[in-house]
């Protein structure tokens, strides 16, 4: 019996091209090795972004830290023994404010790349104001120092 059964045999065309060129198979490594580089820019954007971000978190917790220290000091506060300017060291001594701001002096530099901080008060028709900030080093991102300020009544 004769089968009518086509020959399955590929075509070679001498002519025509059979498979996947180099130039094709270099363009899509070039493109993937693009792509690669726009994935590792943004994770280090993403990081830095991340570091500043922490950073401006644990300036605002030594802010607020502070300023519940000076609410249960508060006689001590509106007398002025928390005022303090940036660059200043601690005051010695064994009172409370003193231990106060000497430990928030360490924890600024502690947790902050160079940290500081100032605390000042201004006192307008009986009502005492506190402006708390904590400063610190940026030199990886874009300011530098960064300061963050925080207002508050006692």
């Amino acid at each position: 019996m004769i089968s009518s059964v086509p020959d399955r045999r590929p075509v070679v065309s001498r002519t025509g091209q059979a498979g996947v060129g180099l130039i094709e198979v270099l363009i899509a490594v070039l493109v993937f090795a693009i792509g690669l580089l726009g994935l590792a820019r943004l994770e280090i954007a993403n990081l830095a972004t991340n570091h500043d971000a922490q950073l401006r978190s644990q300036a605002m917790t030594l802010a607020y830290d502070i300023v519940d220290r000076m609410r249960a000091n508060r006689d001590a506060a509106l007398n002025g023994d928390y005022d303090i300017d940036i660059g200043d060291t601690a005051p010695t001594g064994a009172t409370v404010a003193a231990t106060d701001l000497q430990e928030w002096k360490a924890a600024s530099v502690g947790l902050l790349p160079q940290g500081d901080g100032a605390i000042a008060r201004t006192v307008a028709a009986g009502v005492s104001r506190f402006v708390i900030t904590v400063q610190w080093d940026d030199s990886r991102g874009e300011r530098d120092p960064i300061q963050f300020v925080f207002d508050t009544e006692l």
